[in-house]
């Protein structure tokens, strides 16, 4: 085989593997999408002894195909990119291994089958299927925005747990250990379940004084929530602008696609790039 044949022949299965634009690509990450989601099924029906104990040797046999697809992947996947370090140790990279050796580690340390469910992480493949990599500028900018409120989060978490104390000892002070505010901790834990609306009910406020406090802090609880999502989404709404500005492509443009740079696996290239953002390899 000539080296020019060999890379033909690695372009089109780096093709293949790493990208859904094509039919091909669509069809194997489909057809993988498949094959993970037959593999958590596997895991669950094992963790199930009446059906194990039943159909053990089946399940073993349906999983070892399975891993064994799962390694033919992983090898194509490195041996399809000219840098396979940025792929081995990637987040997806990572999970790929985690989730082909288990059931080679069974056979070497007993219980390391607990593994095999690391393989529902490889279902975030499904987004470049249905070509949700386009959000992943939102979610960078979502990241940001997160980024830029975190002082004004944090001072507001500093003044919910400061009115938390305060309401929780209150709390306390008002109310007897048979309504189960036996400690001043207690009375926090009620306080921080009241204010943020999620209710257990395992301690309630008996008398006439306890039960108009927690009226006034299931109101205040519905204004607190409303807070830190207003502080993240100005902060978003920002971000948008500044990125739009800086930019003179029309705001209905596809920026990203699901291309794969094949020399150091980065994605998220624009339609129109013809050489990656991070390499400079050709696409």
């Amino acid at each position: 085989m000539t080296t020019k044949t060999k890379q033909n022949w690695k372009a089109r299965l780096h093709e293949i593997i790493y990208e859904a634009d094509t039919p091909l690509g669509k069809a194997f990450d489909i057809g993988l999408f498949i094959i993970i989601i037959l593999s958590v099924i596997l895991v669950m029906l094992e963790s199930v002894k009446s059906l194990d104990a039943k159909y053990h040797d089946l399940l073993l046999i349906f999983e070892w195909i399975i891993t064994i697809m799962f390694t033919i992947e992983y090898i194509a996947r490195i041996i399809t990119i000219k840098k396979p370090l940025n792929y081995i140790f990637s987040f997806y990279g990572v999970i790929d291994f985690l989730s082909t050796i288990p059931l080679y580690l069974s056979y070497i340390f007993a219980g390391s089958q607990v593994l095999l469910a690391v393989r529902a992480f490889r279902l975030l493949r499904i987004f470049r299927i249905l070509k949700l990599v386009k959000f992943i500028g939102e979610a960078s900018q979502l990241s940001s925005a997160l980024k830029a409120s975190r002082t004004k989060i944090a001072v507001f978490i500093y003044v919910v747990l400061i009115l938390s104390v305060i309401m929780g000892t209150i709390m306390y002070l008002i109310e007897s250990d048979e309504a189960g505010f036996t400690s001043i901790p207690r009375s926090i834990y009620w306080t921080i379940v009241t204010l943020t609306t999620v209710g257990y009910g395992d301690i309630a406020p008996q008398t006439n004084l306890g039960q108009f406090i927690a009226t006034v802090i299931m109101i205040l609880g519905y204004g607190i929530i409303a807070v830190p999502t207003g502080i993240v989404t100005v902060e978003f709404s920002k971000a948008n602008k500044k990125n739009k500005s800086s930019d003179n492509i029309p705001t209905n443009y596809v920026h990203v696609n699901t291309q794969c740079c094949p020399n150091c696996s980065r994605e998220g290239h624009r339609d129109d790039a013809t050489h990656c953002y991070n390499c400079g390899h050709q696409l």
